[in-house]
């Protein structure tokens, strides 16, 4: 096969797993609804961590072994700040936000990434940074503030939306502990290790601090939902993590990164299927956000 050939294949193969990655992701956040039906936020999210680590622990038990103690450390913090909390923290928000407006918020982790590399692992921010999180800084304020009625003030912003803010704060923290602490190990590895190491902690608390066992025994649509939640995290967080990974091999990262353009697209269409409604304000602060993602990150 020529270097043309191969250059059209790969570039091939990256559009593929780019528009499966944006589905997979874009269509988490109907999946976290559908879940609420039935369980509290952290019975959704924690058997979102335990279905994950499940499926995960024939990729992560042969690797435990040849770990030194710097490393168990990190991965322990990329558990907790790339998987743990943030499915947690996703739940908790969508009991009083859209699954669409959600998805919207989400596009804001390629900024945090920046900003906590600035803060804390001395990378660089340029002026075009600055520029796209000014934007999304003010989109993502629209949206806080959109209400029937128009625009509202600051004491009508619904505060449910920083628990997301909050979840892509934790993302940025994990990618750049990543980048900068595990140039040994490879991403799919850390992946199934980090989810494994949080595995324990997710189990106990869903079974002996939720009524998760009660409800799928008495509640009718548990299995349902049940089903669903496995599937978030089996395929959008297990599944879609090492998918992502081999784009990066295939791909340019600028490339890889475009994902974060298209999954609120998704969610947004998954939520008006479902019958959300967005208001003239919601479109305005969707395009500010995306637009300054897109900005912030253009090299």
């Amino acid at each position: 096969m020529s270097n043309r050939d191969l250059l059209a294949e790969n570039a091939l193969k990256a559009w593929g797993f780019l528009i499966v990655l944006a589905l997979i992701w874009g269509s988490s956040f109907i999946l976290i609804k559908r879940g609420l039906e039935v369980f509290s936020p952290g019975e959704v999210g924690a058997f979102r961590i335990v279905a994950a680590g499940l499926f995960l622990l024939p990729l992560s038990l042969p690797r435990l072994k040849s770990l030194n103690k710097r490393q168990v450390k990190n991965l322990l913090i990329v558990g907790l700040v790339g998987s743990f909390i943030p499915a947690f923290l996703f739940a908790k928000a969508q009991t009083q936000l859209s699954s669409s407006l959600t998805g919207v918020f989400n596009a804001m982790t390629p900024l945090f990434v920046v900003i906590i590399g600035a803060l804390f692992f001395n990378s660089k921010i340029t002026q075009r940074n600055l520029i796209g999180l000014l934007i999304a800084f003010v989109g993502v304020v629209l949206l806080l503030m959109v209400k029937d009625t128009g625009f509202g003030g600051f004491t009508d912003i619904n505060s449910y939306a920083f628990y997301v803010l909050l979840a892509c704060c934790c993302y940025g923290v994990n990618l750049n502990i990543i980048k900068y602490r595990f140039v040994e190990l490879k991403p799919v590895a850390i992946t199934a290790i980090s989810i494994t190491m949080v595995l324990p902690a997710a189990l106990v608390y869903l079974f002996a601090a939720t009524d998760f066992s009660f409800k799928i025994v008495h509640v009718a649509g548990a299995w349902q939902a049940a089903g669903l939640i496995s599937l978030l995290g089996i395929v959008g967080t297990a599944l879609a993590l090492i998918l992502f990974n081999v784009m990066v091999k295939v791909a340019t990262p600028v490339f890889a990164s475009s994902v974060t353009y298209l999954i609120p697209i998704v969610a947004i269409m998954w939520g008006l299927l479902d019958g959300e409604t967005l208001l003239f304000g919601h479109y305005i602060g969707i395009i500010a956000v995306i637009f300054g993602v897109w900005v912030g990150n253009r090299k």
